[in-house]
């Protein structure tokens, strides 16, 4: 973290040196974007750590937990693909989960599906593309996001 944030205050001396009015431009814009974001973002964090909070953590490791086995992918697939957020509140979620005792492999099946796997935008998705295309890239989608999580597991056991 802290090679990140040395990084970033070298690139920003570095953008201010060659463009002192695009810089500041660009971080007037990044506040705004920023506090535009956060109501939000805080928000369903709030409510995501409650309901954690409220969530027995024997429920939680039941489904999600390294003993739950296959099924904790299939539940975190499942919801990930009728969740509608956007990856800045899924991340911090993941992170959340990850605390919480829930596995890597897990995790990535829960956010491969929450990003490519749209059960709730199934009727728009059909409109433009047809029925046939939105079901058969789903699927796939779907598919795709379990055999990550597996190829995770694997790789993650080896370390």
């Amino acid at each position: 973290m802290i090679i990140l944030i040395i990084i970033t205050v070298i690139s920003l001396l570095l953008s201010f040196i060659f463009d002192r009015n695009k810089t500041m431009s660009g971080i007037k814009k990044g506040i705004l974007l920023f506090l535009k974001v956060l109501p939000t973002l805080l928000s369903v964090i709030i409510i995501i750590s409650l309901v954690l909070f409220l969530t027995p953590d024997d429920l939680l490791m039941n489904y999600l937990g390294y003993k739950a086995g296959i099924s904790a992918y299939i539940f975190a697939a499942f919801i990930g693909s009728i969740s509608l957020m956007p990856g800045f509140i899924a991340y911090p979620l993941a992170g959340i989960l990850v605390k919480n005792g829930v596995s890597y492999p897990v995790i990535a099946v829960f956010i491969t599906t929450l990003m490519m796997v749209g059960v709730l935008t199934i009727p728009l998705e059909r409109k433009y593309f047809g029925l046939k295309v939105t079901l058969v890239r789903n699927a796939l989608n779907f598919i795709g996001a379990l055999i990550v999580g597996g190829w995770i597991g694997v790789f993650w056991s080896l370390l």
